[in-house]
């Protein structure tokens, strides 16, 4: 399997989910409709959980780059839940930092808002 090499650039949007550790801020950019990189970032919090993050970013980035479908990572951090679970109108309910970024897959890709990557 071949990594895709990243463009010069790529278009996308950053959405906002709260979660119990506060403000957590996803950014999804596309290729050619296709997702292609993930971003996340807590507003207000500690380097260890803003590093955990990026970590889980960074590999979920890797894997859409070397082909793995966007629905493979909805089924793997959907329902991780950590001790700072919060219910929240917009999105149900918010279980963890992992569990909002496969809430905002799913409402990105998945329900008909964007191409899916499979």
């Amino acid at each position: 399997m071949e990594k895709l090499k990243r463009p010069k650039a790529l278009s996308g949007k950053t959405v906002r989910v709260e979660t119990g550790c506060g403000n957590l801020y996803i950014t999804l950019n596309s290729d050619k409709d296709k997702l292609f990189e993930v971003f996340a970032t807590l507003g207000k919090t500690g380097a260890c959980a803003n590093a955990q993050c990026e970590a889980l970013t960074r590999l979920l980035t890797l894997g859409l780059r070397c082909g793995v479908p966007v629905g493979e990572y909805i089924k793997e951090l959907e329902g991780i839940q950590c001790p700072n679970a919060r219910m929240f109108p917009e999105r149900d309910r918010v279980l963890s930092c992992p569990d909002a970024i496969a809430k905002i897959l799913r409402e990105e890709y998945v329900n008909g808002n964007e191409t899916s990557n499979g």
